[in-house]
């Protein structure tokens, strides 16, 4: 197959998935609820009078979560992170701050955390402009949020969600009223209706403690055991129990500073609660806090994470740029052999064969070649900076994270694996002013055979190339580009010596008949690659996700079959196969893009656990080493790693005699603190290998894990 029809192929499946993806945005434009294995999230709206200047107007994010499972306070203690709440509203609409209900403590071995369990609603008020205008044709309010919790039990998983809602203008809003009601009756109320500094009330600094005293509470409070929640991080000792008490209506408690204290108000915001009823109350501080020296010891978890972070830097040399660009050049070259580069290697063999009698014909598409796997790296490389400097979470293969990629990847192969099937051509389908670009355009066709080599070989880390993608994350840009070239070049370099070098053309066989037994055989390794694709969806969105794909890739070969006919049969079997294909496409979108994914371990090997953050840590910590897979559904490389080299049993026999803990990070979607654990590491891709012990700098191992390196690291723990 040529690349002229390799781009009309591009073309067509890039229409198909425009029109599935344009529907599946429609679909996600009207969900409101999120759902993960810890907890349900759902954005809810409150408008008893309307949507109106003045009037009163609520949303809120409510989770719900699994038993022993929570998510943090505006102040989340010892450790943990509030949740975030960013608001996409329109013109004239503006959202207030999050009026958080009043939390509970929640004790962490020696440490506390303030956060909520069971259900919780944080209501957010919005203000309407007289300017503000609904939609024009729909008279809605259009919201739109992007959350992000923090929820933990023993171990903390980063989660985040994007929701919308359409609120009508002049129809009241109040199917969720009671849970708003109860989110208000839960926040505390400003001490005696003040809004600002409570009188004859204060905050005392004496030596290591702060000795609070507060007048004007409640008589229904007093005599009572408070709750005490300061809004201020960071600066007692949260897992401390105050020492309180009465003095007729005056309450007072003394808390402990904390050693690690980062905070020195003037003021001090404190929530105070018995059972059901809280008060909010602002106090002026008095007195000089005592200086903050460095401390001597910190917490067992911060320990942990220093030493870690410590021993992670000193197992990651530093490379110059002239050892990273090398490594990218040996990288790139060794990418060529990767598995999920074989479909377009299949290409290429085609391809140079019917070039083999013309050498200017070989040279050129050589360089276009080289040209289009070069630029699609720096593109790649470029969009991959760009997004981590505004603030993405990414790192190498970033984009097979996303569903709707490898959709329209499935829905690519699919057709280059028709067309090299003969069940079509392109010359039959287009018009032939169309069709005719074919025999003026073979440089492109080469050109963009390279850009799919990189669309394809991207999930792979080859050795030698981790360490000089992590290397190239944190340089300058141009240099940093200069990194991906470098691999773009290795890994076109074997077809650009091909192309110029004339034994290597006069050793292909002729042209003949048997190229187009060869064409039809290399359908396979197409329809192989599809196959794998629809599993990796099925790694993100579950069963229903990879069920979904396959329905619209069955519809999309029956739309490129159906154009194949002639005469009356192509107008009606064209119209109706392309009608069937755009109704799957309305009906099954959100399942490919928002199905819900398997556990990241497979439940059939139980001696693998889901890697977490602070894991690693608490097991080296308690003296037990650790391996840590870090691996991708979409990472091929990961997968037959893992079916060979970890799954053999001398492998497990080792680790287990050792007592190895096996962890596994899943990458297959986008996860933060896998990202940035890899960056610890140095690198920015999978599959990565690495070995903890006590006492021990990590141990990386190769991309491609070899049984011997393996069982010699372990006989070291």
């Amino acid at each position: 197959m040529t690349l002229p029809r390799f781009a009309l192929a591009l073309a067509a499946a890039a229409a198909f998935l425009t029109a599935a993806h344009a529907q599946t945005a429609s679909n996600s434009a009207a969900k409101s609820v999120v759902t993960t294995e810890q907890v349900r999230a759902e954005l809810m709206a409150h408008a008893p009078e309307g949507v109106e200047p003045g009037k009163p107007v609520w949303v809120g994010l409510q989770i719900t979560h699994k038993p022993e499972w929570h998510t943090y306070w505006k102040n989340s203690g010892d450790s943990g992170l509030p949740t975030v709440l960013e608001w996409t509203l329109p013109a004239g609409v503006t959202a207030g701050d999050i009026a958080w209900p009043t939390p509970k403590k929640i004790p962490i071995g020696t440490l506390a955390n303030y956060g909520y369990e069971g259900t919780v609603l944080l209501p957010v008020p919005l203000t309407v402009a007289p300017n503000f205008k609904p939609g024009l044709l729909s008279g809605e309010l259009d919201i739109k949020l992007k959350a992000a919790w923090l929820v933990c039990k023993k171990e903390c998983i980063p989660e985040e969600g994007e929701f919308a809602l359409k609120l009508p203008v002049k129809s009241t809003t109040a199917i969720h009223g009671a849970a708003f009601d109860a989110a208000f009756k839960a926040q505390p109320r400003p001490l005696m209706g003040n809004t600002g500094i409570v009188p004859d009330s204060q905050v005392q600094i004496d030596g290591n403690l702060i000795r609070l005293s507060v007048q004007n509470l409640p008589v229904s409070l007093r005599g009572k055991t408070l709750d005490v929640f300061p809004e201020t991080p960071e600066v007692i000792e949260t897992a401390a129990t105050p020492t309180q008490g009465w003095k007729g209506a005056v309450w007072t408690a003394s808390m402990p500073l904390s050693a690690q204290r980062s905070n020195s108000p003037s003021v001090m915001p404190f929530v105070l609660a018995a059972g059901a009823e809280s008060y909010r109350a602002e106090l002026k501080v008095l007195g000089t806090w005592p200086t903050v020296a460095a401390p001597a010891t910190v917490s067992p978890a911060l320990d942990a994470a220093l030493k870690a972070n410590a021993a992670q830097a000193s197992s990651t040399p530093s490379l110059t740029l002239a050892a990273a660009l090398l490594g990218a050049l040996i990288g790139g070259l060794i990418l060529n052999l990767m598995p999920c580069v074989f479909p377009v290697l299949a290409i290429k063999v085609v391809g140079f064969t019917q070039h083999a009698g013309d050498a200017r014909a070989h040279r050129r598409a050589g360089l276009a070649y080289t040209a289009g796997v070069i630029v699609s790296f720096l593109a790649l490389g470029a969009l991959m900076l760009g997004l981590r400097t505004a603030g993405e979470s990414i790192g190498w293969g970033f984009q097979l994270q996303s569903p709707a990629v490898v959709a329209a990847l499935a829905a690519l192969f699919t057709v280059i694996g028709l067309n090299l099937a003969g069940v079509f051509e392109f010359g039959n389908l287009l018009p032939s002013g169309v069709a005719s670009l074919q025999a003026k355009n073979p440089t492109l066709d080469s050109f963009l055979s390279g850009v799919l080599a990189v669309a394809i070989a991207s999930p792979c880390t080859a050795p030698f190339m981790g360490a000089s993608l992590g290397f190239a994350v944190g340089l300058p840009a141009a240099q940093a580009l200069m990194v991906f070239a470098a691999i773009g070049v290795g890994m076109a370099l074997p077809y650009l010596l091909a192309s110029w070098v004339p034994a290597v053309a006069r050793a292909l066989p002729r042209p003949g008949a048997w190229m187009d037994t060869f064409r039809k055989l290399m359908a396979f390794p197409m329809f192989a690659t599809v196959a794998w694709l629809v599993w990796v969806l099925g790694q993100q969105s579950g069963i229903d996700g990879a069920g979904a794909l396959l329905a619209l890739l069955v519809a999309l070969s029956l739309v490129v079959w159906a154009l194949t006919l002639r005469g009356n049969a192509r107008v009606a079997l064209g119209t109706v196969s392309v009608l069937l294909l755009g109704a799957l496409a309305w009906g099954t979108g959100s399942y490919i893009t928002q199905g819900q994914a398997p556990a990241a371990v497979a439940a059939a090997d139980a001696r693998w656990q889901a890697w977490a953050p602070g894991r690693v840590e608490q097991l080296v910590e308690a003296g037990q080493p650790v391996f840590v897979d870090f691996t991708a559904a979409w990472c091929v490389t990961c997968q037959y790693n893992k079916k060979t080299t970890l799954a053999r049993g001398d492998v497990l026999a080792d680790l287990a005699a050792k007592n190895v803990a096996l962890l596994r990070a899943d990458w297959t979607r986008r996860d933060p603190a896998i990202t940035a654990a890899l960056a610890q590491l140095g690198r920015n891709g999978v599959p990565v290998y690495v070995f903890y012990k006590k006492g021990s700098p990590p141990v990386v191992l190769s991309e491609v894990l070899g049984v011997e390196e393996v069982r010699s690291v372990i006989a070291t723990l």
